[in-house]
Order: structure tokens, then C-alpha cells, then sequence
């Protein structure tokens, strides 16, 4: 498992702080010999072509697709998994989980929420199958169902550090599953004790980041993706 980088955690840091407006001169760390790490890129600088916005998504009734529902960041501000998984392989993975059990994948991106539970009602009020899989730009998964209340779900993975793209097959798979009737058993994940320190802080700059792109009050839209 990739460890988080201290350079990416300081420049991070120092992103966060900039687009909050928090740091009134240059933010520095004291006493380190490293060299701070390069600037990430600009929003505008960021290669998102593989995934374009349409126009407001609606509700649809057909029960062979399942919406895979991505946050405000996802593939724009931030284009990695909180350990470095592309978010284009990540929809690549869940499309193909859910196109091997014979179904479709629609992805639509929320904009109200950065939460993941948020992101997954959002989404799976669009669906036709009334299932969702909402996704975190770090990676944070659930999978849900129409008919579940906002802090349930059929499956959760918060331990985004541990999800690979192998797992995201799976949870297309499972979520597929769930949308034709069926009870599968739950995709088996690593479990590592040291994940949530290791990765809390980073976790949470990666969240704060992510809030900055929300718009309360708009509605998702529709995502063409190029796979």
C-alpha cells in the first residue's frame, strides 16, 4: 500500500489554506530541510476530458441501470483516490463490475454534498433500479438503495485507503446484484487498524477540498464518460 507522501501532505496543506483564504503571506514549514513539493495543477490545467458534464440528470424507470453517483471534485479538482487510484479507472472498474452482470451504468455528479451517504440518496432517486453506488473523490464508497434511510446502505467501504481497483470491480458487481434482486455477499475488503491514523490527515484535507466545490441547491447532472 502507497504511504502518504509528506510533500504532498505539506503542499495540500498549503492549497487548502490559499482557497480558504486563511493564510494572509506564504505558508511555510520551519525547520524542514526537504524542498516543498511542486504545485499541483490548476483546476483549468487538470485533463478531465474523459469526463463532461451534460445537462441536469432526471429520474429514470428502466430497472437494468444502477448510478454510479461522484462528487463535486471527482475528476476535476482532484483526480486520484486518496492512495493515488485514478478516478477513470475507478469508473472504469465499477462499469465493468456492472456490466458483467448484465446491466447498465449511468453516472451522474452531485453537486449539493460532499458527504458520501448524501451523494448515494442523490443519486440512487435518479436510478431506475432505485440502486446507487456514491463515491468520494478520496475513494470513500457505499452502495445504496432508494428505499433505505440516509444512514443505511447495503454496503459500506470507509476505508478508502484499502480500496483497490480490483475491489471497485466487486462493488459494480455487487451493486449490479442488489439491482436484479439478488443477495450477494458483501465484497471482501483488507482490514487495516493502522489505515485511519495513517491517512486521517491527509483524509481530511482531501474532504475540505472537496466541500470547497459544492453548490448548494444545484441539482446533478448527467456525466458522459470516455472509458
Amino acid at each position: 500500500m502507497a504511504e502518504v507522501n509528506e510533500q504532498v501532505l505539506r503542499a495540500l496543506i498549503m492549497e487548502v489554506l490559499k482557497e480558504m483564504g486563511s493564510a494572509s503571506k506564504p505558508v511555510t514549514f520551519a525547520g524542514s530541510s526537504e524542498t516543498a513539493a511542486p504545485a499541483r495543477p490548476k483546476e483549468e490545467d487538470v485533463d478531465d476530458t474523459w469526463i463532461q458534464t451534460g445537462g441536469p440528470a432526471e429520474a429514470h424507470t428502466s430497472p437494468d441501470e444502477v448510478v454510479i453517483a461522484v462528487g463535486p471534485a471527482f475528476g476535476r479538482s482532484q483526480r486520484t483516490t486518496i492512495v493515488g487510484v485514478p478516478h477513470r479507472n475507478v469508473i472504469r472498474q465499477l462499469v465493468a463490475g456492472i456490466e458483467e452482470e448484465g446491466l447498465k451504468a449511468r453516472v451522474v455528479r452531485v453537486y449539493r454534498s460532499s458527504d458520501v451517504a448524501a451523494v448515494a440518496v442523490e443519486g440512487d432517486r435518479l436510478s431506475g433500479s432505485g440502486v446507487c453506488i456514491g463515491i468520494q473523490s478520496k475513494g470513500t464508497t457505499v452502495i445504496h438503495q432508494r428505499d433505505l434511510q440516509p444512514l443505511s446502505n447495503l454496503e459500506l467501504f470507509p476505508q478508502a485507503p484499502l480500496l483497490t481497483e480490483e475491489v471497485y470491480r466487486a462493488i459494480g458487481k455487487n451493486a449490479a446484484k442488489y439491482a436484479k434482486g439478488e443477495s450477494p455477499n458483501p465484497v471482501a475488503t483488507l482490514n487495516d487498524q493502522m489505515a485511519r491514523p495513517k491517512y486521517q490527515a491527509l483524509s481530511a484535507l482531501l474532504h475540505i477540498k472537496e466541500t470547497k466545490r459544492v453548490v448548494k441547491g444545484k441539482p446533478a447532472d448527467e456525466c458522459r464518460v470516455s472509458l
